[in-house]
């Protein structure tokens, strides 16, 4: 008890959440009176990021920095425009489109939204859409991020619960594109009741010279995800790989990467690698007191006597970690909730940990466009100037589809697990 208050006091006083794992860890160990366990303190820390597939995750995130900087972002977002722009709504759908393209690359919601506001919601608003319902948009296409591989979640995910992460990785495919299928279907229907304009129609030339233009930046999700589906490299190594094709695509064919880049590219990426690889670190001795503490025992034995089958225990879980996601950041949650209910998922209803995995990761980045936090709003309305809470009212309808995809995910694994199967 005296640790879980510690935890939320320091937690809601602002400090950083790797920092409360690891000062909370040290008050349990206090309380419990056990300070043999100050000696491991250390070493659980550091097996907790001695592992080969966490290399994937600074190289994920380099690879969305060479993208951003080698103006492969606008080209895709302009094949996007060129075949779908001009029906009812089309900057909708190229919004949604772009961000699943981009999301093969990227990785990150927030970072995904941070960059699509600034090219997607200038150009809706030129094209008469509301300022608001543009951000919106873009804020729920960025959900795709951490769910079309590759995805920093999903890697910190695989080594929380020891399973691939090339396998975590081809289990997104799926989910994200039923997500992005869903989202045609809200814009359509909107489309209709709230007469959306329609973009210019391009020429057939002017699509294929459009789509030759931009069809190099396609090798990049390409060669990330083809390697790893066709067996031919893991993840770090597809990572590894890709990062070398964004590199040679931006400065040979978009010619909008420079080599001087190079030393602030290498920075972002490492400042950004060092607070998700301290996490993971942190959540380490959270896990291990955890299991010390037999929390994880203790939980299992409440969600007993409420679910008493697999569905049942996986709804219930949406709920708290739809709860959860709303007030703490994607990576924060899986270190809080996996050590807990991974066990339980498991051993107890014999869900299949990558089934599982799909349906955590989906919840917690719901929850970043959710009240009260919602910190993918604020990420827009700090590019855009839209207001957060209105941006959520105007889209809500994108959030209740959401929802149902989480319950369609929860009752059908075969949507996680076919490509693997």
């Amino acid at each position: 008890m005296i640790t879980s208050l510690f935890f939320l006091a320091v937690m809601f006083l602002g400090v950083p959440i790797g920092v409360c794992l690891c000062l909370s860890g040290m008050v349990y160990i206090l309380d419990t009176n056990a300070p043999v366990l100050f000696e491991s303190f250390a070493s659980q820390m550091f097996g907790g990021v001695d592992s080969y597939g966490l290399i994937a995750i600074p190289l994920f995130i380099l690879i969305g920095e060479i993208m951003g900087s080698g103006g492969i972002t606008r080209r895709l977002v302009d094949m996007a425009m060129a075949f779908v722009g001009s029906v009812r709504g089309g900057l909708a759908y190229v919004n949604i489109l772009a961000n699943m393209m981009v999301s093969s690359i990227i990785g990150s919601a927030t970072a995904q939204v941070a960059i699509m506001s600034k090219i997607m919601v200038p150009e809706m608003e030129k094209q008469g859409y509301d300022k608001t319902f543009a951000a919106g948009v873009t804020v729920y296409g960025g959900m795709l991020g951490p769910i079309i591989p590759p995805s920093v979640m999903f890697v910190v995910y695989a080594v929380l619960a020891q399973v691939a992460v090339g396998d975590m990785l081809t289990a997104g495919i799926l989910p994200g594109i039923v997500l992005t299928l869903l989202f045609f279907v809200v814009i359509a229907i909107m489309g209709l009741i709230y007469n959306y304009p329609r973009s210019e129609k391009r020429s057939l030339r002017e699509r294929a010279r459009t789509a030759i233009t931009a069809s190099p930046t396609l090798l990049i999700p390409i060669v990330i995800v083809g390697s790893i589906l066709g067996g031919l490299a893991n993840a770090t190594e597809a990572a590894a790989v890709g990062a070398v094709a964004a590199a040679l695509v931006g400065r040979y064919i978009t010619r909008e990467f420079r080599y001087s880049m190079v030393p602030a590219i290498l920075l972002r990426s490492a400042i950004y690698s060092a607070i998700v690889l301290f996490l993971v670190a942190a959540a380490a001795v959270f896990s291990w007191l955890l299991i010390y503490g037999k929390v994880p025992q203790a939980a299992a034995e409440w969600i007993q006597t409420v679910a008493k089958d697999p569905v049942s225990f996986l709804l219930i879980t949406n709920v708290i970690l739809l709860v959860i996601g709303t007030v703490i950041d994607g990576i924060p949650g899986l270190i809080m909730t996996v050590p807990i209910l991974l066990p339980i998922a498991t051993d107890v209803y014999h869900i299949d940990p990558r089934h599982f995995g799909v349906v955590v990761v989906v919840n917690l980045v719901l929850g970043l466009m959710s009240p009260p936090v919602g910190l993918s709003f604020f990420v827009a309305a700090a590019v855009t100037g839209a207001k957060p809470g209105k941006m959520f009212v105007v889209t809500l309808p994108f959030f209740l589809i959401c929802c149902v995809a989480l319950v369609l995910l929860s009752l059908f694994p075969s949507l996680s697990l076919a490509l693997l199967n």
